[in-house]
């Protein structure tokens, strides 16, 4: 009886995961107003900034969407993992990976975002590299984005074996 009540309690536990990915709704809004605050602060110099300007204004925006995918994939496949499937109206449209991304492929997803908006960041540096006198600094940006490599680089390979396994 008490073992039963345990585990009910420590199942509807889960639950306590729901306002957190309601919480990354909110950090999509704040992407989104940020990806729009940045649009806006280009166009009124759209034509007398240099192409590097331009080319570093894309890649921001660029970045700042692969962080909003990134949360809308955390928040929805989390949500669907963790505390409940999504019942989606059948005349809803749904997202075709929804439902399909279990946990280690979720890390997998989120290691390659990673490693995208690093290599993002990274491009940037490259093109401001006149700006820089730091090169220890380049160096340290150079050193963490290969560990964002390395790192998705052997979550990839060890959930290959695993999968292996399993089969």
């Amino acid at each position: 009886m008490l073992e039963k009540l345990f585990e009910n309690l420590l199942y509807s536990a889960r639950w306590l995961l729901a306002p957190v990915y309601l919480g990354l709704s909110v950090m999509i809004a704040a992407v989104t107003i940020k990806f729009f605050q940045e649009l806006f602060h280009i166009l009124p110099v759209l034509f007398s900034a240099g192409e590097v300007d331009i080319i570093l204004k894309a890649l921001s925006l660029i970045d700042l969407a692969l962080v909003g995918g990134l949360l809308v994939m955390v928040m929805f496949s989390g949500y669907e993992n963790f505390v409940s499937q999504l019942d989606i109206a059948e005349d809803k449209e749904k997202l075709g990976w929804l439902g399909k991304l279990d946990v280690g492929t979720l890390k997998n997803k989120v290691a390659t975002s990673i490693v995208a908006i690093s290599s993002i960041h990274l491009l940037k540096v490259f093109m401001e590299l006149e700006s820089l006198q730091d090169n220890d600094r380049i160096m340290w940006y150079v050193l963490i984005h290969l560990t964002f490599v390395i790192s998705a680089f052997m979550m990839g390979l060890l959930d290959r074996v695993n999968r292996k396994e399993s089969k």
